[in-house]
């Protein structure tokens, strides 16, 4: 597969022009689909595409490691700047008329384009991450428990703030990103309940600039920052870079998001006051809709990953985090109280 330029911001590439690859198997551009063993693989990014330190690079890992171990071709389509539910419609059918399978969605804001796309094409599954509301017999639902890995975020930051503040960013306020903040905010709460959280979203629907513009998440944890917050989090996808930027010139502590942003290249500078990062196992969730169209067994339905199998968690890269034994001790017991039901996690704030 030929890899994606990479981007910082939205908006580099039309959906006709950002195919990077074509799939094997392309037998005809017929609505009815392909012969799902033979078909490539497709993902269409979110907002803030490929590059952005997190989501879409995460599930982009996927489907390259579908490509090394499974032998198949892939193809990738690039989000362009204010697009419509029209567009994201034109790039999925153009997806799946090329003959891949699986074709996914990468982000909740895919599921009106594939409530329309997927009954076109009944031989072809459809992924879609992060949403559940849109269902048919070809359509697999990645979905995440979100709010338990974020309690986990939560428990850490409460050990380590000295200022007794820490600070949730989320890019933009939506049920989803709603999940992270609960989560956190009791998991601060819930270890030390003198520490104050300060909460912010960068933008409200149908203004999704903040999970692109890394300006915004600088500013925002700036202004945290300045309210004497030593802990920031930020579930904002690109925009997200500008808060750990922020906070790692302060000399604070930046909690990372859906990668482990302490291993992420393009944040090699800030990585020592990444402390940790709330991961999302979203390249598994990838590869495994893959294979499983390719072992003719395609996923359909709910297809949930929780703390219980590792498909949240937090990331312990840091060698800073690994030493703080009362931290990680902390962690742990959270994680196997969440497991056994001890704990419920709000995904509301």
């Amino acid at each position: 597969m030929r890899r994606i330029t990479r981007i910082a911001t939205v908006g580099v590439a039309s959906a006709a022009l950002a195919l990077t690859a074509t799939a094997c198997g392309n037998k005809s551009s017929s609505d009815a689909g392909s012969d799902s063993k033979e078909a490539g693989a497709a993902i269409a990014y979110d907002i803030g595409g490929r590059g952005d330190q997190s989501f879409n690079d995460a599930a982009y890992a996927g489907l390259a490691k579908a490509e090394t171990d499974l032998k198949i071709k892939g193809s990738a389509a690039e989000p362009s700047e204010g697009e419509s539910d029209a567009d994201k419609v034109q790039r999925l059918t153009e997806l799946a008329r090329s003959g891949n399978n699986p074709v996914i969605g990468v982000g909740f804001a895919y599921a009106p384009a594939i409530k329309k796309v997927a009954p076109k094409f009944p031989k072809t599954t459809f992924g879609i991450i992060d949403d559940s509301s849109v269902t048919g017999k070809n359509i697999a639902n990645m979905v995440f428990n979100e709010e338990q890995g974020s309690y986990l975020a939560g428990v850490a930051a409460a050990k380590v703030t000295k200022s007794k503040t820490v600070g949730f960013i989320g890019g933009v306020e939506t049920p989803l990103i709603k999940k992270f903040e609960a989560g956190f905010a009791q998991g601060v709460k819930e270890t030390d309940p003198s520490v104050k959280v300060l909460s912010q979203y960068l933008t409200q629907p149908p203004n999704f600039d903040g999970f692109s513009k890394p300006d915004l998440g600088k500013a925002a944890a700036q202004g945290q920052l300045d309210k004497k917050a030593d802990v920031v989090y930020a579930a904002a996808g690109l925009a997200g870079s500008g808060s750990i930027e922020a906070t790692a010139q302060a000399g604070k502590w930046a909690i990372g998001v859906d990668s482990d942003q302490y291993s992420q290249k393009g944040l090699a500078a800030y990585k020592d006051q990444i402390l940790t990062s709330v991961t999302k196992d979203v390249a598994d969730s990838v590869y495994n809709l893959i294979k499983s169209v390719k072992d003719g067994t395609p996923q359909t339905g709910e297809v949930r990953y929780g703390l219980d199998k590792d498909g949240v968690g937090l990331a312990d890269s840091n060698p800073a985090y690994t030493k703080m034994a009362d931290v990680v001790a902390a962690v742990e017991k959270a994680k196997k109280d969440i497991v056994d039901g001890k704990i419920t996690v709000k995904t509301t704030p």
